[in-house]
């Protein structure tokens, strides 16, 4: 794992920071898929599953924004972290993901009421 206090612009820490950056990507996907998920077993009237769901994507979506916290704290704000499409990329989908949760959350509730 990268230690991200010690960040070189070696090739190597950049294939492990890309390695991490990864871990947004594929958290951040998993969460927002979930949420759109409990969006569709909502719609069809099954609440208890939805939230289930909802739980679980809030969980991916946590475990994404920890590796970003990590990134931005290592950084401090020094430009050590080298910034990348990848990178780039990976906030790109953390913040869609979370703007996505908020918003299904939101629908799911209109549909419970609804219902």
């Amino acid at each position: 794992m990268l230690d991200l206090d010690s960040i070189e612009d070696s090739a190597e820490a950049l294939d492990e920071l890309e390695e991490v950056v990864m871990g947004i990507i594929i958290n951040s996907g998993q969460a927002r898929s979930m949420a759109y998920n409990a969006l569709k077993v909502a719609k069809e009237g099954d609440f208890t599953q939805a939230w289930e769901l909802m739980a679980k994507s809030r969980k991916a979506l946590h475990e994404a924004h920890l590796v970003q916290t990590k990134l931005i704290e290592s950084d401090a704000g020094e430009g050590k972290i080298k910034v990348s499409l990848v990178l780039v990329h990976a906030q790109d989908h953390l913040m869609t993901s979370m703007l996505a949760r908020e918003l299904v959350t939101e629908i799911i509730e209109l549909h419970e009421k609804i219902k």
